[in-house]
């Protein structure tokens, strides 16, 4: 019913454009197609990366492309079993008892019973016990409610969950049982030439040079040793906004880039062992570090073309001719 034939190689190439087109997703090629695959094929997806590389907005357009309804909720760990499941309206109960009518459908047994898409951002900052509510759910496409009964799920019933690696903070490992039913889809760090597409297509900055510096000082905060988690693109798009509105144009002044990349980035990397000095001359030895590499690519003189050599005569050979004259 909701199958979409993928198996042309064109078929995949025009989806996959289309929803690049559509969502504003730069690259990404493989990811979107190992998820369209994957849920084509029934399967739950389970996309897995850092902060800011596009899993959420590759979950919503993989959910757009199947044209079922899909119902999005965020994962903290107050997200209890009942609020995902459902749960009984104490006032109604009272008026009226434990009927259909005074049950809550939660996000779960909804899209269970709409055979729809749940969409579940960071899921592995649910609690254990909530992200166990879904092992059946997932499994056998039922779950069973205290005094409300059974809930079957309709075809196209599928869960997109994403989460950020285990070591970020608030986050929690995922039980076996719960993973085994995922497929998983990882998603890193985009390429440097892909992260410069990224941001003059997200930011308003329209300089260059600009949006040059502001990347390359993003990669370099995953590079760092006293870093323990480096910014994503988000960071580099902020530093340009802030560079650009601040001074209009490219400045290669270290101490104004100090001054926006510390609104930039305050909130996106996280030291081993934070202190606001040690925060500052951080931002100074990579300001200087993208500002010469700037300068180094505009400086750089390209490699001459090759020359190709021209056959060389053998000699040798002519001098035997004219002896056999």
């Amino acid at each position: 019913m909701y199958l979409v034939p993928l198996y042309g190689s064109a078929t995949v190439k025009s989806i996959v454009e289309e929803l690049q087109k559509r969502h504003y997703i730069v690259g990404r090629q493989k990811e979107l197609y190992a998820a369209l695959i994957a849920a084509q094929a029934g399967k739950h997806v389970l996309l897995e990366g850092p902060v800011g590389v596009g899993k959420t907005t590759i979950a919503l357009a993989v959910a757009s492309h199947l044209k079922r309804r899909f119902i999005r909720i965020d994962g903290d760990e107050r997200y209890t079993e009942q609020k995902l499941a459902g749960w009984y309206d104490p006032p109604l109960v009272l008026a009226r008892g434990y009927t259909t009518e005074s049950f809550i459908h939660g996000p779960l047994s909804q899209s269970m019973t709409q055979g729809a898409i749940l969409l579940i951002n960071e899921l592995n900052r649910m609690p254990e016990g909530t992200q166990n509510v879904m092992l059946t759910a997932m499994d056998e496409g039922t779950i069973l409610i205290p005094k409300f009964g059974r809930v079957d799920a309709l075809d196209g019933f599928m869960i997109v969950a994403t989460q950020n690696p285990d070591e970020y903070i608030g986050t929690s490992q995922l039980s076996e049982a719960l993973r085994d039913r995922f497929v998983c889809i990882d998603l890193g760090y985009q390429s440097d030439e892909e992260e410069r597409q990224i941001v003059s297509l997200r930011s308003r900055c329209t300089d260059d040079d600009i949006i040059d510096v502001s990347v390359t000082f993003c990669r370099q905060t995953r590079r760092e040793e006293e870093i323990r988690r480096g910014a994503s693109v988000r960071g580099a798009i902020d530093l340009a906004d802030i560079f650009y509105t601040a001074h209009g144009r490219f400045d290669d002044d270290p101490g104004r880039w100090i001054e926006a990349a510390e609104l930039a980035f305050l909130t996106k990397i996280e030291l081993h062992d934070f202190s606001k000095e040690k925060f500052h001359e951080l931002l100074k030895r990579i300001a200087t570090y993208a500002l010469a590499s700037l300068k180094e690519r505009k400086t750089a003189v390209p490699a001459p073309p090759s020359i190709a050599k021209k056959p060389s005569l053998n000699t040798t050979g002519l001098e035997n001719l004219e002896k056999k004259k």
